[in-house]
């Protein structure tokens, strides 16, 4: 994946955070085999694996 400019650009996971309800992106280092973010109002830590198998295509998830 290159942006307009021929750049990587970064894989993301758009989070709901429902402790606060609010959104944001949540992004993976291309040397990690995880996302790993924070909840923008109150700082929650969430940490998600990639399936290695492929997992799913969804783009935008919930953290509870």
């Amino acid at each position: 994946m290159n942006d307009s400019k021929g750049k990587p650009k970064k894989a993301y996971l758009g989070i709901l955070f429902e402790c606060c309800k609010v959104y944001s992106r949540v992004y993976r280092e291309s040397d990690q085999d995880y996302y790993e973010g924070r909840c923008p109002k109150c700082m929650r830590k969430l940490h998600v694996r990639v399936d290695p198998s492929g997992g799913s295509r969804e783009r935008i998830w919930r953290a509870r």
